[in-house]
Formats: C-alpha cells, sequence, structure tokens
C-alpha cells in the first residue's frame, strides 16, 4: 500500500510562492507517475502537473504553464510543485497522488487514472 502525506499549503497573497511537498511511503517502487491535483470549492478535481517518476516527461495544465514547475526530489522521491506568481483563482485544496502501471503516454492527467492519494493541503492566495 502507497501513503501519501501532502504539505506546504498556505495563506498567501496574490503573486507570492509556495512550494508544495508529497511525503511517499508503502510500496512506491511500481510507481510510474506522480501528479498534483486540485479542487475548489463547488468545482471538480482538475489536474494541475504531472511528472514520470523517473524525472521526465511532465504535463501542465494550460493555466500554470510558465507559473508552477514540478519536480523530482532524487533524495526523497518525492514530487514537489513550486507554485510562483500565485493568483487568487489557484485557491483550492492541493492533492498529491500517484499511479502504478500506465500503459498510456504522458502522462495520466484525470483523477480516475491515479491509484493512490493523499488527503490535501490547502492553498489559499488573497487579492
Amino acid at each position: 500500500q502507497v501513503q501519501l502525506v501532502e504539505s506546504g499549503g498556505a495563506s498567501v497573497q496574490a503573486g507570492g510562492s509556495l512550494r508544495l511537498s508529497c511525503a511517499v511511503s508503502g510500496s512506491s517502487v511500481n510507481l510510474s507517475y506522480m501528479g498534483w491535483f486540485r479542487q475548489a470549492p463547488g468545482k471538480e478535481r482538475e489536474g494541475v502537473a504531472a511528472i514520470a517518476t523517473s524525472g521526465s516527461p511532465t504535463r501542465y495544465e494550460d493555466s500554470v504553464k510558465g507559473r508552477f514547475t514540478i519536480s523530482r526530489d532524487n533524495a526523497k522521491n518525492t514530487p514537489d510543485l513550486q507554485m510562483n506568481n500565485l493568483k487568487p483563482e489557484d485557491t483550492a485544496m492541493y492533492y498529491c497522488a500517484a499511479v502504478g502501471y500506465w500503459r498510456g503516454g504522458c502522462c495520466p492527467f484525470r483523477p480516475h487514472e491515479y491509484d493512490h492519494w493523499g488527503r490535501g493541503t490547502q492553498v489559499t492566495v488573497s487579492s
């Protein structure tokens, strides 16, 4: 079983930055992709960024391109999400997710394509 625990969420002003981390424990050796999703109140959960566990390739949701960067922490084998120039519309609960075997190309980006989920970390951006 794989356990994911997110951290790094906070309240910031627009234009600020945050770095989210995802601690992975359990049987993580066979994971192929990891991703970050977010869900705002009243909205569906959406993909934000995804990365192969090898470190590349990556994929981003259009609204975060150029502002967010997903990377693999080689020491901890976990995906970090660096978020710069945050906007009020980025306000949401952010979730880390992982998938085992994935036969498609880069990258799984829909919630049902992921097998394992964390409980989320709240990001609030005020104007």
